[in-house]
């Protein structure tokens, strides 16, 4: 009996390698390949997996060998470098191939029936880009931008450049620019070829959507993201696959899109933490996006006003080229003028400051817009009691329920639970209950007090819950049916509201003294953002200079003299001098560690084993510790700290540490994240 062995990859718990036989019954007939997907019996019941690579032989027993149940020959297989680009990420990020491979594809390709992909492939061979389409005038570039493009396309091989330009210089005009050129040379050349854009937040997305669709009319354009129907999403992946898309969006779970024809890739707001991702496979898809460029030997483009600290400290060691915009693309457009509030000299009512107040009526009375930026939403963090004491605290989670006044309801963001607002506290009775503190819903309350005739959006993720309600909502604020936009950072970054003027930060001070040491470096990331949406038009024909209004009780922190100065290299180098003398990333590597368990005392008990099961001279461990939100949906949960000066000594420890971690017996339930960005 002739047959080869199918090495398959399998999303399940445990190991997700498997060997399978394919019975060669006609010697005439096709072999299967890897990158295909197939069709196999695993216990008592059927799944689909990938094949990863075949062999002549295998160490399994023949008894215990079983065979193959189908092929799925009606799509194309994914290439060899697809599989390599997997098996790197399994590999540094410590996960089994299979939660690598399947998870990365969509759901449709690994249904047990094929009437979903067969749908999808007929949708999509009907798809052909428009010839006889016109592109716009394209908007004319500045040196600076000019001198980036030409960098950029200057060489097809493998570059990191690190593109950092302020606020509105026109960054998205490089990238379409370089994007093009590319698409056009290897067209002169008749060759196929590929452009991936990355961006951070889904709400961007059909933003960018629009301008590459207006600019690129003749090629077909596929938008990859979480929010997607299960068959689109999987029209879209096959677009990307079979090579008839020559321009993928997406989020970051289009960085392990199949991409066969990949020439460059585009990471926008780089700095950005949604690039990491939080379940499951933890990566970092601009990290993953770096290597799939060097494997594939073309050129990358990270483009941030503020960029990660890593990538800045990246760029001044010359691993990366640093290409920089210094000035704003729109004629006569300036950088907004920033100022603080000294909110001991100026008291809030109701959290906006007199100052703030009149700044914001100076703009209705010039018909201009105003954004408020308040990252918190809700209409309160707590509810308490003044009697005794009482605060909406969860149940299941040591956080705070929020209060939202809309729906009447407690909600904890962290576990979702919902319940009722009490009619009366319920340690004393007292029916006096008051909400403490201030999110975007009561801001949004306050707003309309104090400007009944104003047109007030609020944008957060509760009033932009359905489907195409955050894209809605900006389009009413780009036409200028709003006066007054209030939000969170959903509208910090990515937009370009031409007729905004002022921007006013509420509450910004918790960030300056939080325990994790990138606070500070999101904070100033937020100010600089959320500050940039002003001013990117030219000057108002009012002669208003726009302005930013950051209230703060904190005036001279050097983090707010660094935003008033638009500074971001100082404030990077200030920075990685702390970095460097605390030893933390990027002069140091790390992994966590994170327990779960009903009792602190078993997740904290599970840590010190794991601790202790295998020592390294260059692998520092600290000490468990209970997370700052200790307990999530009932579970108390605990982390422990690895660090390294070796990225390869980490790597290289963790492979032999995980097989142990692995035969702990235990009840509690752990992972392992590298490089966290939350600690």
């Amino acid at each position: 009996m002739d047959y080869r062995i199918l090495r398959i990859a399998l999303d399940t718990p445990l190991d997700s390698e498997f060997d399978y036989r394919w019975i060669v019954s006609d010697k005439n007939a096709a072999l299967p390949q890897p990158g295909q997907f197939v069709l196999v019996p695993f216990g008592r019941r059927e799944i689909v997996g990938c094949i990863l690579s075949i062999h002549d032989s295998t160490d399994v027993p023949s008894d215990k060998l079983r065979d193959v149940i189908a092929v799925r020959s009606q799509l194309s297989p994914l290439s060899t470098t697809w599989i390599a680009l997997c098996r790197f990420a399994a590999d540094y990020y410590q996960r089994p191939i299979g939660e690598v491979v399947l998870p990365a594809c969509p759901k449709n390709l690994r249904a047990l029936k094929t009437t979903a992909l067969d749908k999808a492939l007929k949708k999509t061979a009907l798809q052909l880009p428009d010839a006889s389409a016109q592109a716009p005038p394209k908007p004319h570039l500045n040196q600076e931008q000019q001198f980036a493009v030409e960098t950029l396309t200057a060489s097809q091989e493998f570059s990191t450049s690190l593109l950092f330009g302020v606020t509105g210089s026109g960054k998205t005009e490089v990238y379409l620019h370089a994007a093009e050129r590319i698409l056009k040379q290897a067209a002169e050349q008749a060759m196929p070829a590929q452009i991936l854009i990355l961006v951070p937040e889904i709400n961007l997305t059909p933003q960018l959507e629009q301008n590459v669709r207006t600019r690129f009319p003749h090629v077909i354009v596929a938008t990859l993201h979480s929010q997607l129907a299960e068959g689109e999403r999987t029209q879209q992946w096959l677009l990307a696959h079979q090579g008839q898309a020559a321009i993928v969006l997406g989020t970051r779970l289009a960085v392990l899109a199949s991409l066969p024809h990949l020439k460059f890739i585009v990471i926008d707001e780089e700095h950005d933490p949604s690039y990491k991702q939080q379940e499951g496979l933890r990566y970092s898809a601009r990290d993953l996006a770096i290597w799939r460029a060097h494997q594939l030997n073309i050129p990358i483009v990270l483009g941030s006003a503020t960029p990660s600290i890593e990538s800045w400290q990246a760029a001044a060691v010359g691993r990366y080229k640093k290409l920089e915009l210094k000035q704003r693309a729109a004629s006569n457009a300036v950088l907004p003028k920033v100022g603080v509030i000294d909110m001991e000299r100026n008291k809030a009512q109701q959290g906006l400051t007199a100052p703030l107040i009149e700044a914001i009526r100076s703009r209705l009375e010039k018909e201009e817009q105003s954004l408020l930026f308040l990252n918190r939403r809700g209409y309160a963090p707590v509810i308490h009691c003044d009697a005794c004491g009482w605060i909406s605290q969860c149940r299941r989670c040591t956080a705070f329920m929020v209060f939202h006044k809309p729906d009447r309801k407690l909600r904890c963001h962290h576990c979702s639970a919902e319940q009722r607002i009490p009619s009366a506290c319920p340690t004393c009775g007292n029916t006096d209950l008051q909400p403490l503190g201030r999110g975007t819903q009561r801001v949004e309350e306050q707003l309309q007090e104090l400007f009944p005739q104003a047109r007030i959006l609020r944008i957060d993720a509760d009033s932009t819950r359905k489907k195409g309600s955050a894209q809605a909502a900006f389009d009413a604020v780009h036409r200028g049916d709003v006066d007054i936009l209030l939000g969170t950072q959903m509208v910090a970054k990515g937009h370009d509201f031409q007729r905004l003027t002022l921007v006013g930060v509420i509450n910004p001070d918790t960030a300056l003294f939080s325990q994790d040491y990138r606070a500070s470096e999101r904070l100033f990331a937020q100010l600089m953002q959320v500050a940039g949406r002003a001013g990117r038009a030219a000057k108002t024909e009012t002669g208003n200079e726009s302005v930013v209004l950051i209230q703060t009780r904190y005036p001279t922190h050097p983090l707010y003299q660094a935003v008033l100065k638009h500074d971001y290299p100082g404030f990077a180098l200030a920075t990685l001098s702390d970095r460097q003398s605390a030893g933390l990333p990027p002069f140091a590597y790390q992994a966590l560690l994170r327990a779960e368990a009903k009792e602190l005392k078993l997740a904290i008990e599970f840590l010190e084993n794991a601790k202790n099961l295998l020592a390294h001279e260059q692998i520092s461990f600290n000490d468990p510790v209970p997370l700052t939100v200790m307990r999530v949906a009932g579970l108390e949960r605990a982390q422990l700290l690895l660090e390294s000066q070796s990225r390869a000594q980490l790597q290289s420890f963790l492979k032999t540490w995980m097989q142990s971690l692995r035969a702990l017996k235990s009840r509690v339930r752990w992972t392992l994240e590298v490089d966290p960005l939350d600690i």
